[in-house]
């Protein structure tokens, strides 16, 4: 024990003396602490659109202070013709344009119904389909549907989980698991071969330390890193952005360990095949950038093809956000987190045995 516990001093002392770790350690926390938490945000406010309003009347009046009057909405921009309606959305100038026409308060006023057309920017569809949820509230609030609606009758939603559909409410919880894997993988996979870069991992070779031995010791900084941060922002999502926790702060730190461990496998099995640093560092991109895009973050994976749905089975991140949102907005049970749970084991264990085979064959 005590011959661990002084290589695992050592390799917590070189990575807190190593400027370029440490710049992992701090930096990228804080820029995706930013980034993810103000500017990539899901919501679509301040929409500008544009009014062709044939009528004139009254009620086509009022519709318009309602746009006006909506926090939604920033500029509401009138024209004349359908072709200013066309040069405003070719030129980006408007994200939607709301078509009021003729009979418009002619048949309001006869006590018929009504109706307005919309044209929205395909370019830009996401942003397009919320703002033309927007446009129906304010029309709906009139009685008057957009031809885009179903003119049937109303629908009661209730969003579960997320009432007001807080869009923190789901990136917070995410970025546990994006910065917890930058610990995992950047600090361990630049282990070894800054090592080899300064001559000391022949040392460690010729030293009496076992191999698992010196695996616990480079898995000892990123493992307390991983923690470090994982409780940072668990704790900002609450007392900063009001994200709240429903579930069994246990069931949380055993997931976090679990995924920890699978991250770090993956971050060991770089550092034991890279030669560089900067090797290792082209490693932990290739591995990083794909295992965002196939967690579920940034697209559902019920959305992807079929056969890349099976590659996500072997991705620590997908397993991790599922817990990360259970146990933030819905308090998932004990079975359902531990469904999740085994995966991360299994990944675990088998990224670090390949970690083990590659150290072993390089000290023998």
């Amino acid at each position: 024990m005590s011959r661990l516990r002084a290589s695992i001093v050592k390799e917590i002392w070189a990575v807190l003396r190593d400027r370029k770790a440490r710049i992992v350690l701090v930096l990228p926390p804080l820029v995706q602490l930013m980034v993810f938490s103000f500017a990539t945000t899901l919501e679509v406010k301040k929409v500008d659109i544009a009014v062709y309003d044939r009528s004139g009347g009254a009620h086509a009046v009022e519709l318009v202070q309602r746009l006006h009057g909506s926090s939604y909405f920033r500029h509401i921009r009138p024209v004349q013709s359908p072709a200013e309606v066309r040069a405003a959305i070719d030129r980006r100038e408007v994200l939607a344009a709301l078509v009021i026409e003729q009979d418009f308060d002619r048949r309001l006023n006869a006590g018929q119904s009504a109706s307005v057309g919309l044209i929205l920017d395909g370019r830009r569809s996401n942003a397009a389909q919320i703002a033309a949820g927007y446009v129906r509230q304010v029309t709906g609030g009139m009685g008057v549907p957009s031809t885009m609606a179903n003119a049937g009758g109303g629908v009661a939603i209730t969003h579960w989980f997320n009432p007001a559909l807080e869009y923190t409410w789901f990136t917070l919880p995410s970025l546990i698991a994006i910065i917890t894997a930058v610990a995992g993988l950047a600090i361990t996979s630049q282990s070894v071969s800054r090592q080899r870069e300064d001559g000391t991992f022949d040392q460690l070779l010729v030293s009496p330390l076992r191999t698992h031995e010196i695996l616990i010791a480079k898995m000892t900084p990123a493992f307390l890193m991983g923690l470090f941060n994982g409780t940072l922002f668990w704790v900002i999502a609450q007392v900063v952005f009001g994200v709240p926790f429903f579930g069994s702060i246990i069931l949380f730190y055993l997931a976090l360990v679990a995924f920890l461990l699978a991250m770090i496998g993956f971050g060991l099995f770089i550092s034991a095949v890279s030669m560089t640093q900067q090797q290792s560092f082209m490693g932990t991109f290739l591995v990083m950038t794909p295992m965002l895009l196939l967690s579920g973050y940034a697209s559902p994976i019920e959305n992807m093809p079929e056969w890349l749905q099976y590659v996500t089975l072997l991705n620590p991140q997908r397993y991790f956000l599922i817990i990360l949102h259970g146990v933030f907005l819905k308090a998932m049970p004990v079975s359902e987190i531990l469904m999740q749970v085994w995966p991360l084991v299994v990944i675990a264990i088998a990224m670090l045995s390949a970690a083990a085979w590659m150290f072993r064959s390089r000290m023998e």
